[in-house]
């Protein structure tokens, strides 16, 4: 890309398409709403003094997004605040449907690591081995924590009667299991 980054460039296209997804990452960071708006602002205005748009600007602005929005929280009257705020875990809109009412209560409940990997996979579309790389994992705990989160947001969901979407996480691919170890190891292959 050869193209400067001015608001009519890339850097807006790059904005549409990725705030709001930003703004629900940030919310599973366990930042308040406002909060996850400051941080894209921030982010956005650092990409604006860019002289060019990074090799990969989508991975690159999650990247510089994740690592803003943790240096926010060290803040310990931040931290309090958002203690405070937690009841409002995610803001609610007039047109939210009652399924997706219950969809983000039951995401709310989530460990914060469960939470984060789903938000990754499913609304910035990120790889296993690429959530494993931005959170310092390994590809197949992502997967784990990716597989038992939708399980827990199942069980809620349901004890909401209300029903899982099952196409979420059928196009999963799972990377190929660590080798058995102990007495119940297969013997290695000549």
């Amino acid at each position: 890309m050869n193209e400067s980054c001015d608001p009519q460039s890339w850097c807006s296209a790059l904005y549409e398409a990725q705030a709001g997804g930003l703004i629900l990452y940030g919310r599973a960071l366990g930042l308040s709403h406002g909060e996850a708006e400051d941080v894209v602002q921030e982010v956005f205005s650092k990409l604006l003094r860019l002289e060019q748009p990074p090799h990969e600007p989508n991975r690159y602005l999650v990247r510089a997004f994740r690592n803003s929005a943790l240096n926010r929280k060290v803040s310990l009257w931040r931290r309090i605040a958002r203690e405070m705020e937690s009841v409002r875990w995610f803001e609610l809109h007039p047109e939210q449907t009652a399924w997706e009412d219950a969809a983000m209560r039951c995401l709310a409940k989530l460990p914060p690591e469960q939470r984060e990997t789903i938000v990754l996979k499913i609304w910035h579309s990120h790889t296993f081995e690429e959530i494993g790389e931005l959170l310092a994992i390994s590809p197949n705990t992502a997967a784990g924590r990716y597989r038992y989160g939708l399980q827990r947001l199942r069980v809620c969901l349901k004890e909401q009667g209300k029903e899982f979407d099952e196409s979420i996480g059928t196009t999963t691919t799972y990377v190929d299991p660590a080798p058995p170890f102990g007495r119940f190891a297969a013997p290695p292959l000549p």
